[in-house]
């Protein structure tokens, strides 16, 4: 991942790279200039420095020849080496002239040395004639040299002005190159700076914006989307996950605040329910007691199912019960209808004890069988029948209702499966307990945070079947 810093760091990097290659490639061409301006300079000297050792060189050769000292001698020598290393210097500093008119200018010299020994030697041996002779052609060369000196100086001069006016254009190649490397590194850092602001501006007011949502309480905006690979893509994504987060908690306070509407509702309608209710059990006791005194156990029997219902349906409705209070709950129902309504009716179990030890909501059970047999088998004047059936089914228990009765429609099904989006739209309740099917469905939902929990079968005249699908907890497996 690159960070914001590193990506200031490599544009820094790039414009310090950029200036260096620049900076180099001025002094590269400035120092060529400069080399070419030492090297005319070197000639013109050496040129000039020539010229001056031959005055010299013919200087001492006339007094000497005049004054016959032997330090003009030594001194000549020391002038004739000087001249002689000019000479080797001119093959390499005099590079722009014609290699024959350099050439010829350098046998000139020697001819100026070899005449001067030549009148120096004969003046030692007073040859007068001789010494004279050659005293003139020292004289003569002399000047030649001092005449093809100048015509050097002239063609140098001549070079020096065509070098001075490409000076000149490279002068204003140079204030045309800075003017557009200026214009250019304006330029490149005015993009740069606006690609950078852009990769960092861009992602910041879709977060602001964001936040602007939120902070108004809309939280079903779509995800951010950073494409840079940098801190803002981490700060993108942890509020993408901060904002989920609040939405979950949200929607799970919604489904507490769900919960605790329908248990006050519950309560409302169990307040409703009770009629002294300690008054009524002592009652139905009392009446139970005196049926059997009396011999009449049926009657007993019948009055303690109605007891024990009854006690059951005004519990606490907010503790959680196990399954197996759940169906003999529902045995209490059966014997109830079925000394009500004889053989026009038939109540069937089948249950897998070791389903009986998990925990359920309070009165799930007892509110569906009593919905089959209202809206389903009451009304059939015979061969109604209600089944419960408890099994496993993977890491669930599965739980299935049947009756084979009036049935329902797919539109009456739909408003069962749809209660999480509109938990309150239904208005029926049940007839016992006061729990109506849409009650039992939503509490399910709600207690096992599952919308899938419940499924409905049913096809008008062909009867319904209801499957409840309870997971099995680690705790019910170890009741097992």
């Amino acid at each position: 991942m690159k960070s914001i810093r590193s990506k200031l760091m490599a544009y820094f990097f790039i414009f310090v790279i950029l200036f260096n290659l620049v900076a180099i490639a001025i002094y590269a061409s400035s120092n060529q200039l400069m080399n070419e301006y030492n090297s005319s300079l070197q000639r013109f000297i050496i040129l000039n420095s020539i010229s001056q050792r031959t005055n010299q060189l013919y200087e001492k050769v006339n007094t000497f020849v005049v004054e016959r000292d032997v330090r003009y001698v030594e001194e000549f020598q020391i002038i004739r080496r000087i001249l002689e290393a000019e000479k080797n210097n001119l093959s390499i500093k005099m590079t722009n002239i014609d290699r024959f008119q350099l050439n010829k200018f350098e046998n000139m010299i020697d001819t100026l040395i070899e005449q001067s020994e030549l009148t120096i030697g004969f003046a030692l041996r007073d040859d007068i004639d001789l010494y004279t002779y050659y005293f003139e052609e020292v004289q003569n060369t002399t000047q030649y040299i001092k005449e093809t000196t100048l015509e050097l100086i002239d063609l140098e001069l001549t070079e020096y002005q065509n070098f001075y006016q490409q000076l000149n254009e490279r002068n204003d190649s140079f204030r045309k190159f800075i003017v557009y490397l200026f214009s250019t590194s304006v330029l490149l850092a005015i993009i740069m700076a606006l690609i950078f602001s852009k990769g960092i501006n861009r992602p910041i007011q879709v977060l602001t914006k964001t936040a602007e949502e939120v902070s108004a309480g809309k939280l079903d905006g779509k995800n951010i989307e950073i494409n840079s690979n940098d801190e803002l893509k981490i700060l993108g994504d942890t509020f993408n996950h901060m904002r989920n987060n609040i939405r979950e908690l949200i929607d799970e306070i919604k489904k507490k605040s769900e919960l605790d509407q329908l248990l006050k509702e519950l309560e409302l309608k169990h307040l409703q329910n009770q009629i002294n209710p300690h008054f009524l059990f002592n009652t139905l006791n009392t009446i139970s007691r005196t049926a059997y005194f009396e011999n009449a156990a049926q009657t007993s029997k019948l009055i303690a199912s109605v007891s024990s219902l009854l006690r059951y349906s005004l519990g606490d409705i907010n503790k959680s019960v196990t399954l197996k209070e759940e169906v003999n709950v529902v045995k209490d129902y059966f014997h109830i209808q079925r000394t009500r309504f004889a053989d026009r009716i038939s109540f069937k179990t089948e249950i897998d004890d070791s389903c009986l030890y998990i925990e359920v909501p309070r009165l799930i059970l007892q509110p569906l069988i009593e919905n089959a047999f209202i809206h389903g088998v009451e009304g059939l004047e015979a061969g109604g029948e209600i089944r419960l059936t408890i099994e496993k089914a993977g890491n669930y228990a599965k739980v299935e209702i049947f009756d084979n009765g009036a049935g329902m429609d797919e539109k009456t099904i739909g408003k069962f499966m749809k209660l999480k989006n509109d938990p309150y739209s239904a208005n029926h309740t049940g007839h016992t307990t006061g729990l109506g099917l849409e009650n039992v469905i939503r509490r399910l939902q709600l207690y096992y945070n599952q919308q899938n929990i419940v499924h409905i079968r049913s096809n008008r005249n062909a009867g319904t079947t209801i499957c409840l699908f309870l997971p099995i907890t680690k705790g019910s497996a170890e009741g097992v």
